[in-house]
């Protein structure tokens, strides 16, 4: 019989192999559920450590938890485990918050660029036997442009790199990041908003920042802005957005989180200038073994009796 049990609540990845040799150094057993209620809650009673990638974990969930020791997650966000239940029962609570930054940021630069650039549009023309200019105009340059960054952490500092080099100015809303002589232009939101050609979400999801980009925060947008969420999807009321598109008081939008994933299509059926993509900014080949490797890490760690890389604390 193995020392510990590790149960996967949500299977996502292409194989487990990589968990199994890693849990089995340190005689470790990796249980996969199918991803439903019963079967996770049939599972975990004597689990002693728990991995999950979307599967809610609530507090009526982690009151099942008889002997857990953590709740390692592959992602960053944090919004589907409930970390001050895990917390108020010693349980620790981990996240890989570095695996996917750069393939965040390189999304949510392609959809900027696309849309500023007018791409789909471009595409829908020429498909349709066009060639005039006329139907795409205006475009600007890009060092002309000013992007506006909500949240500034890894993927946002290295979007506005990128975003730089290019020419573009770079301001930033972010309350809990300090101004510094060679940091970033800081801003409230309505500023951020009424200045920008552009807003790329890189805020978590709290219950302070959980639709702050409604239809009042829209209306401060110039009609030829865009707005990218490579985030979390409910930072913004997509019902909104996909209004202020209708209505071409927002020029374009480009989203890969949903508020409901997978996305109903007809939500957005018949919305112009509307670029969406399947939740899938975080991804790569590289980037799926990183989280894989580090989220195992943590709980070997854990069972090991070693402090883990990434605790999440309550907020």
């Amino acid at each position: 019989m193995a020392r510990f049990k590790v149960v996967l609540t949500d299977q996502v990845f292409p194989d487990t192999q990589l968990e199994q040799k890693m849990l089995g150094e340190i005689d470790a057993v990796l249980e996969i559920a199918d991803g439903s209620m019963d079967d996770v809650l049939a599972r975990v009673g004597d689990a002693d450590a728990v991995l999950t990638t979307y599967f809610p974990i609530s507090a009526d969930t982690i009151a099942h938890l008889g002997q857990c020791k953590i709740i390692a997650r592959y992602g960053i966000g944090m919004d589907n485990v409930d970390v001050v239940a895990a917390t108020d029962r010693g349980i620790t609570v981990t996240n890989v918050p570095d695996y996917s930054v750069e393939e965040v940021a390189a999304h949510a630069l392609a959809m900027l660029l696309a849309l500023l650039r007018r791409l789909p549009q471009a595409d829908d023309l020429v498909r349709s036997g066009g060639w005039q200019m006329d139907p795409l105009r205006p475009i600007r340059r890009l060092s002309t442009l000013t992007v506006g960054l909500v949240g500034y952490g890894r993927i946002a500092r290295r979007l506005a790199s990128s975003l730089r080099s290019l020419g573009m100015n770079v301001i930033v809303h972010d309350p809990f990041v300090q101004p510094t002589p060679d940091g970033p232009e800081l801003v409230e939101l309505d500023e951020l908003l009424s200045r920008s050609d552009a807003v790329s979400m890189h805020a978590p999801l709290t219950p302070d920042t959980k639709g702050m980009i409604a239809a009042p925060q829209l209306a401060q947008m110039g009609d030829d802005a865009v707005l990218v969420n490579t985030s979390r999807g409910g930072l913004v009321v997509l019902d909104d957005v996909l209004s202020a598109l209708r209505a071409g008081t927002l020029r374009a939008a480009g989203m890969d989180v949903f508020d409901v994933e997978p996305l109903a299509i007809e939500r957005i059926e018949g919305v112009p200038n509307l670029l969406v993509s399947p939740h899938m900014a975080y991804y790569s080949e590289e980037a799926l073994g990183e989280s894989q490797r580090k989220a195992t890490t943590q709980i070997v760690k854990v069972l090991s009796g070693e402090p883990p890389d990434y605790p999440v604390v309550p907020a």
